[in-house]
């Protein structure tokens, strides 16, 4: 079986993921289980950074809400792997280059255009080579800030104000980017903030309490909206 005829199935079944403490939804969760994969990308980046942070976030996800996770360790995967097609959820983050090469952006891009979701976690460093890595994926689809109303900031946890500002960078405020195929958002780029870092253990970066929450449910947050969008 091909892999795009493969990941509509794979989609379907990730999409029944459901919460049931947020009101209005449905208290079912997959069987299977839900699994976020990290990106294994070229450049020279630090693709393996913030070890952590999924594990964490896996653990939370399990314990806050009725999501069945298949384990608190996280996935990793390549762009030309065919396990790239398992998961509806792909992270990214680092503070160095990324590159992918013609064939894997192709890759990429059939990906997200099958059902896939990217979240690309700025660490502090890899902004430029991102954004010049993803117009090669996406030519002809911009990427956008989301407006604070959107619903990524809201469908669990509310965020009136965003994203978090978790760690200082440039001083900037922090900004989730996005780009769309028709109406339905495939990329978010969380940018000036660092959530991976705030999703880490507590002694990696000696964050206080309270920026670990705002990350966590960020994070919860996102992963509600792309299994139920």
């Amino acid at each position: 079986m091909s892999q795009t005829r493969r990941y509509p199935l794979v989609a379907v079944l990730a999409g029944m993921v459901l919460f049931a403490t947020l009101p209005g939804t449905a208290s079912a969760a997959l069987e299977t289980g839900f699994r976020i994969a990290r990106l294994k990308y070229g450049g020279g980046g630090d693709w393996y950074s913030n070890p952590s942070s999924l594990p964490n976030l896996m653990k939370a996800l399990g314990a806050r809400t009725t999501t069945s996770v298949e384990a608190p360790e996280e996935a990793r995967v390549e762009l030309l792997s065919d396990d790239l097609f398992n998961y509806p959820l792909v992270y990214m983050n680092g503070h160095g280059n990324v590159r992918f090469s013609q064939e894997e952006a192709k890759r990429l891009r059939t990906y997200l255009e099958a059902g896939g979701f990217l979240w690309a976690d700025d660490n502090y460093g890899m902004d430029k080579s991102f954004r010049e890595e993803m117009k090669e994926v996406f030519p002809d689809r911009p990427m956008v800030e989301l407006p604070f109303s959107h619903e990524i900031y809201h469908c669990f946890y509310d965020s009136p104000s965003g994203l978090p500002k978790i760690h200082k960078h440039d001083g900037k405020p922090p900004q989730g980017f996005g780009i769309f195929d028709g109406g339905r958002l495939v990329v978010f780029y969380s940018y000036e903030t660092d959530i991976g870092d705030g999703l880490e253990d507590p002694e990696v970066h000696n964050d206080p309490p309270e920026k670990r929450e705002a990350a966590l449910r960020f994070a919860i947050n996102l992963v509600n909206y792309v299994m139920t969008h």
